[in-house]
């Protein structure tokens, strides 16, 4: 099992950025791909970027490509999500997941974190 602890969340006006992270302990952290989910009130969970153990390989929800920089340093057990030019539909609790299989779905992560609140003012 994978603990993980998101950070970075707060408050900013459209158009700003934000660089969230993703703090991993327990079992070996470079072995897992990391997911960024995000959940709005009312709205269901949905796929934000995912990265790869290695980290050569990205992938990004369309609402968000362009954006969003997902990245890992194993080193330091730590995942990033820069997101920049930020819209205030991206407000929503943002979680970080852990799984072995690299991919978008959701279900296919077995540890989550707690989440961190992005709110973007208009």
């Amino acid at each position: 099992q994978v603990q993980l602890v998101e950070s970075g969340g707060g408050l900013v006006q459209a158009g700003g950025s934000l660089r969230l992270s993703c703090s991993a302990s327990g079992r070996t952290f470079s072995g897992y791909a990391i997911g960024w989910f995000r959940q709005a009130p009312g709205k269901e969970r949905e796929f934000v970027a995912a990265v790869s153990w290695s980290g050569d390989s990205t992938t990004y929800a369309d609402s968000v490509k362009g954006r969003s920089t997902i990245s890992r340093d194993n080193a330091k057990n730590t995942v990033y999500l820069q997101m920049n030019s930020l819209k205030p539909e991206d407000t929503a609790v943002y979680y970080c997941a852990a799984g072995v299989k690299f991919t978008t779905i959701a279900n296919r992560y077995t540890d989550w974190g707690q989440g961190t609140q992005v709110t973007v003012s208009s």
